[in-house]
């Protein structure tokens, strides 16, 4: 059967490896950032000692270092962490808050000492140019690192995902097929096959890919009492039960998650030729 409507998958969403990898991901960038803000505190706490009143140059510039090096660290991390669980675009607060973190964390570790820095009487003037240059290139550098330009998103993934299928359906080369994205693709491309192959009849040689399942509760979201997909409406399972039809990936898209493991038993039911 030809099918014209569009491929709208399931929203995509991290698997428990790539939700544990995310997890041990920020971690690692807290603790890198947690040293970087504790190295700026213990350079305005020598400020306060007047430890750079005359000199200590390469001691300042050491501090000015460390803090770019780990917050840089912390924000490649936590960057890695947002690709394999990105946020929704759609809940812009957090998409915002979640992709540019790292960028405002160094800003927190780096702007009250390079203001020191450069608004301090008392420091010798060439440890105030060399140091307050210095710390101005490191902090914009370290920034920078932290901005995410074109982050992921929830929103992102699932076009990919749905490309991916396509492809994998279609026997093409698969372009879409990220490791982030494919496994879930793949899934949907296993399931549809399925159906296809289950669903010949003599009206419909090549298969169909129309699925049942049961429709959920008004006003329940999408995630509540996920069910299976059925071959056809009239499906013991189905009996007595609002349905809703439509392809693979539209049931995917409501609260179906797989297809049905008794194939064969409603193959028979709902008059399609049985595989042998």
């Amino acid at each position: 059967m030809s099918d014209n409507r569009p491929d709208v998958t399931k929203d995509w969403q991290a698997t428990q490896g790539q939700k544990s990898s995310a997890t041990r991901l920020r971690l690692f960038a807290a603790l890198c950032w947690i040293v970087a803000i504790g190295g700026e505190i213990a350079g305005i706490y020598l400020f306060y000692q007047h430890k750079f009143d005359h000199g200590n140059m390469p001691l300042l510039i050491g501090f000015l270092v460390g803090i770019a090096v780990f917050a840089i660290a912390g924000n490649l991390l936590w960057k890695a962490a947002n690709r394999h669980d990105p946020a929704r675009a759609s809940d812009t607060a957090r998409f915002f808050f979640q992709n540019q973190l790292g960028a405002i964390i160094t800003l927190i570790a780096f702007l009250p000492l390079v203001f020191l820095i450069l608004t301090d009487k008392n420091m010798d003037p060439q440890t105030k140019k060399v140091a307050g240059g210095l710390g101005a290139v490191l902090a914009v550098l370290a920034t920078l690192v932290g901005v995410s330009y074109q982050p992921p998103s929830v929103e992102q993934y699932t076009q990919d995902m749905n490309a991916c299928a396509t492809q994998i359906k279609a026997g093409q080369p698969t372009t879409a097929c990220s490791p982030d994205v494919a496994a879930q693709a793949q899934e949907i491309a296993t399931d549809s096959a399925s159906v296809t192959a289950a669903t010949k009849d003599a009206q419909h040689p090549a298969g169909q890919d129309v699925v049942y399942w049961i429709a959920p509760e008004d006003g329940a979201k999408k995630s509540a009492e996920p069910h299976v997909f059925h071959l056809c409406a009239a499906v013991s399972p189905l009996k007595d039960k609002t349905v809703n039809s439509g392809s693979v990936t539209e049931a995917y898209a409501q609260n179906a998650i797989r297809i049905t493991k008794q194939i064969e038993m409603e193959q028979k039911q709902c008059g399609f030729t049985v595989s042998q």
